[in-house]
């Protein structure tokens, strides 16, 4: 019987990309691998299999050069690459071998075949349960037995991880190879930078010598344990209970501060260590992520970008016509002109707009233009307004001062010092201390949202432009968020008070990078006397994508949609509450409705949500951001999932403990630094 070694290898890992060819020593880390398994004597040939991915052919090249042949196939159905190698070469019996476990130990390797043998069992291993360190992973089966599970199981777990099925589905006889003590905690892969950095260690050692055997590994572990302990907090097999996604976003936090450009896109804002954190494609309220697992959007939505659904075809399609046309040029784009007609039009009160990319920037520019307009430095500010120095040096003389403001525990580090004391805070519905601001400060402007959580009362945006008008402030709203979500323009307009300046973004482009600032002209044309000029604020995407999306939404008049599904939905968790016996608190415009379950452990509950709706293919957190393509349907299939998810957060309030039904931590509720 012809017993081949294949060894299973590709340069695209997740985590560690390109780690098979990766050096110790001058040699790639492959190489090291099979010259080690070489020494087996039960084995009667070597084959490398890995993808078909031009990405490979490097290790391709290397691989045959040492006289090993290769085979390729599937990148992601890596038992039928296995059953194709294995046919190819003529095997009778296969040794699976991973190419992360370069200390593979030959002897070892040779006591499970013969095992496997002396017991003609299907399939053998040193692997179920584990008793070896982690990355001594043997496993012996019967040619046959390997085609029988490609014939069978349709899995995509089964097929990428090549052997479940042989020793899950108690269709196959199985033998195991235990060592005594249980030494599975030991961790000698490689998966991470961390784990390279402990076998360049065990390697460097050693050498020259490079066949040194698992139990001198062992007796070095024991005399020498500093040199293990970069990795020893990783579990075995974590690879294996993690997807693409997940695995990409460990690899971010390595790379990207945070992980991404982006607090509220972060994983642990939503379900640490299990959200699938990066997306293959999204259409209408659909995500499909990097598993190509579906899922129906019942969450933030882009963070709001996306009130006509992902993939508008015809907002699309104005944006394919601007790329073929061309993006940039030296010329400027003539719809950047168009679009600030319309948005005036829309807003007869003001008579300029500029435009830039995103709300941060947006906000800047309005700060600067109102300041340069007013001849006045301090600012009174409402609501949340984005992350530049202006804003954030609010909690330069309060680390708590934005903490009302929807993201507590922002920290003003690398915010000059000396601008404290420019902006100050106010209480949305809060008239009185909006006065004594003015009144103790030299205030020239007022920045606020229009409304974030709750509406106005006693006429506080009234009293507030009327406050503005007296004292010659200039008056900004900014609606980077509450655009075009209750009216076709600012929410300004449903309670009849004009600012001075608006702030639009997010909703106006459908998920394509555009954000404007519109404002009376004897303030915007203080834009002249400053300093604001960006390149890409004139690229051609951004404006022609909002004049698509401005005409769909006219057309369909989304923001009544959006607002009556928020409005049904928002009924619908109140229901689920009351039939529950749960108290909890709504928030947020209609169609960025959100509540909060009144309980010490609100965060937990709102992580069981997320977590229990994800394994029934919904994002889903405490709130919506409603698009046009939350059609009935769609709502009433989320709730009546919902409702099994309510009925456990019950059983928490009456004192069954919520972390035991948590699969991981607490999600975060606010800014943390993440490590």
């Amino acid at each position: 019987m012809k017993t081949v070694a294949i060894v299973q290898a590709r340069m695209g890992s997740t985590r560690l990309p390109g780690k098979v060819m990766k050096r110790i020593n001058g040699k790639p880390l492959i190489e090291l691998l099979l010259a080690r398994l070489a020494h087996a004597k039960e084995v009667d040939e070597i084959v490398l299999a890995t993808s078909l991915e031009e990405t490979n052919w490097p290790l391709v090249a290397h691989v045959e050069s040492l006289g090993h042949a290769c085979e390729r196939g599937s990148e992601n159905d890596v038992l039928s690459r296995y059953v194709e190698a294995a046919r190819a070469h003529g095997a009778d019996v296969v040794v699976r071998v991973t190419g992360d476990c370069p200390l593979v130990d030959a002897a070892l390797v040779d006591e499970c075949i013969s095992r496997f043998r002396a017991t003609s069992v299907d399939y053998y291993s040193n692997t179920d349960p584990p008793t070896f360190p982690d990355g001594l992973d043997i496993e012996v089966m019967r040619f046959s037995a390997l085609e029988q599970a490609n014939g069978e199981t349709q899995s995509a777990f089964d097929r990428e991880h090549v052997t479940p099925y042989l020793r899950e589905s108690e269709k196959f006889s199985k033998g195991v190879l235990q060592n005594e003590p249980d030494l599975s905690t030991l961790r000698w892969t490689v998966d991470e930078p961390s784990d390279f950095e402990v076998i360049e260690k065990i390697f460097a050692h050693f050498a020259p010598d490079i066949y040194f055997s698992w139990q001198e590994v062992l007796a070095l572990q024991e005399k020498q344990p500093e040199i293990f302990v970069a990795n020893q907090s990783i579990q075995r097999n974590e690879g294996v209970n993690l997807g693409r996604g997940q695995k990409l976003w460990k690899r971010a936090k390595r790379v990207i501060p945070g992980g991404n450009m982006l607090l509220s896109k972060r994983a642990e804002m939503f379900l640490p260590e299990r959200w699938p954190a990066y997306f293959e494609k999204a259409r209408g309220c659909r995500v499909w992520d990097l598993d190509g697992n579906e899922y129906i959007d019942m969450s933030i939505m882009g963070i709001g970008t996306n009130t006509l659904g992902y993939g508008h075809p015809e907002v699309d399609g104005a944006v394919r016509q601007t790329i073929d046309k061309g993006n940039m040029s030296t010329f400027n784009c003539p719809e950047e002109v168009y679009l600030a007609e319309k948005l005036l039009e829309l807003h007869p009160w003001a008579d300029m707009a500029r435009f830039a990319r995103s709300g941060g920037e947006a906000n800047a520019i309005a700060i600067r233009i109102a300041r340069a307009a007013s001849g006045r430095d301090k600012v009174a500010i409402c609501g949340y307004h984005g992350w530049h120095d202006w804003y954030l040096s609010v909690n330069l003389g309060d680390e708590k001062g934005l903490d009302g403001h929807l993201l507590p525990g922002l920290e003003p580090n690398g915010v000059p010092r000396n601008l404290r004391g420019t902006v100050f805070p106010f209480g949305y519905n809060n008239y009185e201390e909006l006065e004594a601001l003015v009144e103790s400060y030299d205030i020239g402007v007022i920045k606020m949202e229009v409304m974030r959580n709750d509406g106005p009362k006693n006429d506080f945006l009234q009293k507030a432009r009327a406050l503005a008008t007296r004292r010659n402030i200039v008056l900004i709203f900014d609606e980077c968020t509450s655009g075009f979500r209750e009216t076709f323009g600012g929410l300004h307009k449903k309670y009849g008070v004009e600012p001075d300046m608006a702030i639009f973004g997010k909703a106006l482009g459908n998920g394509y990078a555009i954000t404007a600032v519109i404002g009376r002209r004897g303030i915007m044309e203080a834009a002249q006397s400053t300093f604001i000029s960006s390149t890409f604020w004139t690229e051609r995407i951004g404006p022609a994508a909002a004049l698509a999306t401005l005409k769909v939404m006219e057309r369909m008049s989304s923001w009544e949609i959006i607002t009556a599904t928020g409005n049904e939905i928002r009924g619908k968790w109140q229901a689920l509450a009351d039939r529950y016996g749960l108290k909890i608190a709504h928030w947020g415009l209609p169609a960025l409705t959100g509540y909060t379950f009144q309980s010490a452990n609100s965060l937990a509950y709102k992580t069981l949500v997320t977590q229990e709706m994800l394994a029934k293919g919904f994002l889903a957190g405490n709130s919506v951001y409603v698009c046009t393509e939350h059609t009935p349907e769609i709502v009433e299939a989320y709730l009546i999932a919902l409702d099994p998810v309510f009925a456990r957060i019950r059983e928490c309030e009456e004192g069954r403990d919520i972390h035991e039904l948590l699969k991981g931590p607490v999600c975060h509720g606010g800014f943390k630094r993440l490590n």
